[in-house]
């Protein structure tokens, strides 16, 4: 960031804009696909924290540069980091720092969901992972025809561990989130829609960003002290349970998560194959 005091100075991962009382928040990478690597872990609750404290900001619009919404974790950017958790062996030391550094990733998302103004989430094509983790910890959720949605941990050997499994059984029911968690599977818009994970799909990526904007308008009319009363009411009940889920997954992935098969969903990601699960 910037020394001039402008917390917006010098994104990679982020880009925001101001048009009256909406701030408009796209992601763009730098990873294929929006994907997350490390700049967008640092920068993102930096952007968010910023935001909270501008009081000329009364909504946020959220949402993707170019054709995605996000790929999710950027995995190759993020693999040297987690390395000697998965050389194999590994004792209480990488452990350590492998749940300290998950634990600083769930503050990440955790920052889009504690901000006091609404988030609306405007998500065109592929939202996948990390991506469906930051959707879920906004307000509110829109989406163009040809949007996809995946909370695909389980294909690749890991258990999601940055918000999704914590939020979205209230937003779409347990059992919906069970199918989706457990079998890893892609979704379009429409069943999006049918189980409330977006409220209103658009047909275009043009028109479900007009739509958030118009959205974060109409809120942003609205007593802007009053509107953070709502907000915070209504999260009040949800959020000792989020918290708790998000330091138990964090423990269970330090201690579970290096695996054979996750070595080889490493290894059938960079070799474009589909891989073979042991259960070791």
């Amino acid at each position: 960031m910037g020394d001039n005091g402008d917390p917006f100075e010098g994104l990679v991962s982020l880009a925001v804009a101001r048009t009256g009382h909406v701030a408009e928040v796209t992601l763009l990478g730098p990873g294929k696909g929006n994907a997350m690597g490390p700049d967008f872990w640092r920068e993102l609750p930096v952007v968010f924290g910023a935001l909270d404290d501008d009081p000329e900001v009364r909504a946020i619009v959220l949402t993707g540069g170019g054709a995605n919404f996000s790929y999710g974790l950027d995995l190759p950017a993020m693999m040297p980091a987690w390395a000697p958790l998965l050389a194999g062996d590994a004792l209480a030391g990488p452990r350590t720092a492998f749940l300290k550094d998950i634990r600083r990733l769930q503050d990440a998302v955790s920052a889009i969901a504690a901000t006091r103004k609404p988030v609306i989430a405007a998500v065109s094509g592929w939202c996948v992972g990390g991506g469906v983790d930051v959707i879920a910890a906004a307000d509110v959720r829109l989406a163009s025809a040809e949007a996809k949605f995946s909370v695909r941990e389980a294909k690749v050997a890991i258990v999601a561990d940055l918000g999704s499994l914590q939020r979205l059984a209230g937003i779409i029911g347990e059992g919906q989130l069970r199918e989706l968690a457990l079998t890893g599977k892609d979704i379009d818009a429409a069943r999006a829609e049918r189980i409330g994970l977006v409220n209103d799909v658009h047909p275009d990526p043009e028109s479900v960003l007009a739509a958030a904007r118009a959205m974060a308008e109409e809120i942003a009319a609205n007593p802007p002290l009053v509107v953070q009363g709502v907000k915070e009411v209504l999260s009040v009940a949800a959020e000792q349970r989020v918290a708790d889920g998000l330091r138990y997954v964090s423990a269970w992935n330090a201690a579970f998560l290096p695996s054979k098969d996750l070595g080889e969903a490493v290894q059938a990601f960079m070799e474009r194959r589909k891989p073979d699960f042991q259960g070791e």
